[in-house]
C-alpha cells in the first residue's frame, strides 16, 4: 500500500513540430476548447525536464472531458523526433468515443490527420460490434475513433 494517493488525472501531453496546426486540428476537427497558450520560463523548464536550452510554447486544449497540454519545443536546437509503430514499446494513443467514425475520419483529413490503417468491425472485447480506427497526425500523434454498435 501507497503512502499517498491519486486524486484525479491532470493532463495527457504530446511535444508537437507546429503548435498551431496541432492546436487547430485539435479545435477546428475535434471541438476541443483552448485554454491557454503561452511560453513559460525557460529556465524553470529546464529544471522540470532535465533538458538544458529549453524553450517552450504550450497550449492546453480541452474535450472529452479531459486536457490535453501540447508542447513545442523552440530549443534546443539539437531535439530531434520519434515515430514509433503501434507494435512499439512506447507507442501511446488517445481513444475517443464517436458517434459517427465516417465524420470523424473525413473531418481529421481536412486536417492532415489520416488513418494508418482500415476502419474495422471489432469482434471481441469491451468494444465488440463497434468500428474501430487508428488515425496518425504528421508529428505521429495517433488517435483511435470507436463507434459503438
Amino acid at each position: 500500500m501507497s503512502d499517498f494517493q491519486i486524486l484525479s488525472t491532470n493532463h495527457t501531453s504530446f511535444t508537437v513540430s507546429d503548435l498551431d496546426r496541432t492546436v487547430a486540428y485539435f479545435r477546428d476537427a475535434l471541438g476541443f476548447e483552448v485554454t491557454s497558450k503561452a511560453p513559460r520560463d525557460p529556465k524553470k523548464v529546464s529544471e522540470i525536464t532535465g533538458i538544458e536550452g529549453a524553450q517552450v510554447m504550450i497550449a492546453y486544449v480541452r474535450g472529452a472531458g479531459h486536457s490535453i497540454e501540447l508542447i513545442e519545443y523552440l530549443g534546443p536546437s539539437d531535439r530531434t523526433s520519434v515515430r514509433p509503430r503501434p507494435c512499439d514499446v512506447g507507442f501511446a494513443h488517445l481513444a475517443y468515443d464517436v458517434d459517427d467514425i465516417d465524420a470523424a475520419i473525413d473531418r481529421s483529413a481536412e486536417h492532415g490527420v489520416f488513418p494508418i490503417g482500415l476502419v474495422t468491425v471489432i469482434d471481441q472485447g469491451p468494444n465488440r460490434g463497434g468500428r474501430v480506427a487508428y488515425l496518425r497526425d504528421s508529428d505521429g500523434i495517433t488517435i483511435e475513433f470507436i463507434q459503438k454498435p
